[in-house]
Formats: structure tokens, C-alpha cells, sequence
């Protein structure tokens, strides 16, 4: 999957930061990952690009008797599959590395991993941009009794705890909303040449 999300017109970095058009194409990105990866990694990939960061979350392979017995703890599953997913890690750093780096240098942006296997999934090292917005005093007092209730620490963790459960309850109007997105920039592309 390859998320989109780049608005017509959007300008990174406030004045005199990169535009849009700076931006290399990264609509390629999965396509081209996956066949950088080694193929014993993975036995599926998801890979989701916005503007700053390219997040490749990889289904590692199951376990396979790696418990001995203990299958029926939840505890003990939930472990083996942590220490599996530190171990690729760390057995795999210098080769992410290296795809990461060569992926930066193709698209622009920096490069995040993660594993998946069973139901835990970890992500590795990942952006957190600052995002900067004006709100009235309504929004403002949301933010607040999120904090005052202990929901979040800060108003910007309030904010992102917002912008989650959103994502989660809104998931298929945002697909739909990125599809029309995708077919507008389709619709563009084939337009006369000015």
C-alpha cells in the first residue's frame, strides 16, 4: 500500500523551504523497494510514503516451533515474536542502511522500517515532524481537557492523539478521498502541456 497525500500546491518548509515540484516522484517507491529487499526478509511488504518519510513494515516469516510448548501463552508468543523481530533488526542494519540510504538519495526522503509478525508489529526508527497550526479557542479548550483529563501530556500530544482516532474511525473515507485524490493527479498528468 502507498499512501499519497500530497495536496496541489503544498509548499514544505514554510518560506523559502522545498516545494511540491521539488519533490522527486515517489509513486514508484514500493514497486521499487520491493524488489531492493532480499527476499528472504519478508514474506509481504506494506510501504507508505508521504512527504517527509517512506515507513517499509515487512511480515516477517512465522515462527515455526520457535516456542517448544508454550504456543498456548499469549505472554510467551507475544515474546518470541519481540525477540524475532530484535533479531531482525539487528541482523539486518548495515543492509537497511544501505537500501535506505540509496532510497533517500531516489526520492527525497528518509527512509523508516518496521517489522510484523504474528500480532505484534514494531517500527524501528521513525520521523516525528512538527506540524504547525492555528486554532481558535474551541479547538484550543479540546486540547486542554484532553490534557486536564490525563488523556495526553501536552496539547501537541493531545493533537496527535486526535489525528489518530480520526485516522481509525475515518479510514474508508480517507482511502476514498486519496483514490479521488490519485485520479485527479491522473486527470492532470494527461492534460495539454502549458
Amino acid at each position: 500500500m502507498v499512501g499519497h497525500g500530497r495536496p496541489h500546491g503544498f509548499r514544505h518548509g514554510g518560506r523559502g523551504g522545498k516545494q511540491q515540484a521539488d519533490l522527486p516522484d515517489a509513486d514508484d517507491a514500493g514497486a521499487w523497494l520491493r524488489g531492493r529487499l532480499p527476499d528472504d526478509w519478508f514474506t509481504g511488504t506494506d510501504v507508505t510514503v508521504d512527504r517527509e518519510e517512506i515507513v517499509v513494515v515487512g511480515q516477517l516469516p512465522p515462527l515455526d516451533g520457535a516456542l517448544d510448548g508454550d504456543s498456548d501463552d499469549d505472554a510467551a508468543r507475544s515474546s518470541a515474536e519481540s525477540g524475532r523481530i530484535a533479531r531482525f533488526r539487528e541482523d539486518t542494519r548495515d543492509e537497511r542502511i544501505e537500501i535506505a540510504r540509496q532510497a533517500e538519495h531516489r526520492y527525497g526522503r528518509k527512509v523508516a522500517w518496521g517489522a510484523r509478525l504474528g500480532g505484534t508489529e514494531e517500527l524501528f526508527t521513525t520521523l516525528s515532524v512538527p506540524v504547525m497550526t492555528r486554532l481558535r479557542q474551541p479547538e484550543r479548550l479540546v486540547l486542554d481537557t484532553l490534557v486536564d483529563a490525563g488523556v495526553a501530556r501536552s496539547r501537541s500530544e493531545a493533537l496527535a492523539w486526535a489525528v489518530r482516532l480520526v485516522g481509525e474511525h475515518a479510514q474508508d473515507w480517507l482511502d476514498e478521498l486519496r483514490q479521488a485524490m490519485s485520479t485527479v493527479d491522473d486527470l492532470r498528468s494527461r492534460g495539454p502541456d502549458l
